[in-house]
């Protein structure tokens, strides 16, 4: 893999909040040069820094500012190699699917195809080898594609539950029972997100949706690729060892990063102890880290020790938000093992997993370098 620039790449939905942190995030980016934007018809033939209202710390980088916007159609968009996502969801469907249909890479973070039985839904520290289907959701578009395909990200607040999950399936064996408390960020709705009304001196116990999300999406991630008699293959949700999960979802006045509460329940007898499981979340690595993703962390879990760690604003910047913090490993009186855990759902949770996931693909040669 070559150092220098190389590979062509556009951003769908480029003027939003999620398209923002993308341009951000892909700038530097030594393989990925950005190379067409894309947004709603009101923004296209605009200079980026003319149609965007820019709302990132960092200011609009300079390989963006004066980029012309396009409309969302792949005639625009013919040059890439892949292309990133950050549509809202109410827009995504169609738009997604024309591009795969025009045999181009779509990397998204919209969740609207993310219960297709032939698209992996990856978190990429966790399950890059779903992308494995990838073939068989080539051959069964019509007409069959060379190219083209979707590959989804997780919800925010799932990725950063199932990171320290799989390193425990992996050092443990199967997870049998879970339960998750969410705390989630006001970024995570998007921009204006939750009037400061309700939120502000107030916890919103209910986000429409995420519930049911995160119940059925860690047992995408967690299960495994399954082959029947014809060869054909399909994800078996964690069915082997069958995983119930059970999450309550709350919206928190505070700015970037999902903390989760979580208690689980081994299928094995006896059960790791805290330190065990400290142990084991300390020296989880993952193929990303071994392929040489450019994205990924040097280190995937922190594992904290102080009673009182992680929170949002000490910890949500941990490797640079590609990381996921964990503390409080203790005994659970009613499962096995509980703890809390700490995600930047702008990074790890939406934008950067998006990235990792595209450099997995290349490194794997499902895209041509």
């Amino acid at each position: 893999m070559s150092e220098g620039p190389s590979i062509k790449i556009g951003v769908l939905g480029a003027t939003g909040t999620v398209g923002q942190r993308f341009i951000t995030l892909l700038a530097n980016h030594p393989w990925f040069v950005l190379h067409a934007f894309g947004a709603s018809p009101r923004s296209a033939g605009k200079p980026y820094k003319i149609a965007v209202n820019w709302k990132q710390t960092a200011r609009i980088p300079a390989a963006a500012q004066d980029l012309i916007v396009s409309e969302c159609k792949p005639e625009f968009f013919s040059e890439c190699a892949i292309i990133f996502s950050g549509l809202d969801a109410d827009v995504a469907g169609d738009i997604e699917a024309a591009f795969r249909a025009a045999d181009l890479a779509v990397f998204s973070n919209a969740k609207n195809y993310r219960r297709d039985p032939l698209v992996p839904l990856i978190v990429p520290y966790v399950n890059p080898s779903h992308l494995a289907i990838l073939p068989q959701q080539q051959a069964e578009h019509s007409p069959a594609l060379k190219r083209g395909f979707i590959v989804t990200n997780a919800n925010c607040s799932t990725t950063g539950i199932v990171i320290p999950l799989s390193a425990l399936e992996k050092a443990f064996g199967p997870i049998e029972s879970l339960l998750v408390t969410t705390m989630q960020a006001i970024s995570g709705g998007g921009y204006p997100g939750v009037p400061s009304l309700d939120i502000l001196d107030n916890v919103v116990p209910h986000i429409g949706g995420e519930e049911e999300k995160v119940e059925w999406e860690v047992l995408k991630i967690l299960g495994g690729i399954a082959k029947g008699d014809d060869g054909a293959r399909s994800f078996d949700m964690h069915s082997k060892t069958p995983l119930r999960v059970s999450a309550a979802c709350n919206r928190v006045p505070v700015i970037d990063g999902h903390t989760a509460t979580v208690s689980v329940r081994f299928a094995r007898r006896p059960p790791p102890s805290p330190q065990q499981v400290r142990e084991a979340l300390r020296s989880f690595t993952c193929d990303a880290q071994t392929l040489g993703c450019p994205t990924a962390p040097s280190k995937i879990i922190d594992v904290h020790e102080e009673p009182d760690r992680p929170q949002p604003r000490l910890d949500r910047y941990f490797q640079d938000g590609a990381g996921v913090s964990v503390g409080r490993i203790r005994q659970c009186p009613v499962l096995d093992i509980k703890f809390v855990c700490l995600s930047n759902n702008v990074s790890i949770g939406a934008a950067t997993s998006s990235i990792i996931n595209a450099e997995l693909a290349v490194l794997r040669g499902v895209i041509a370098n």
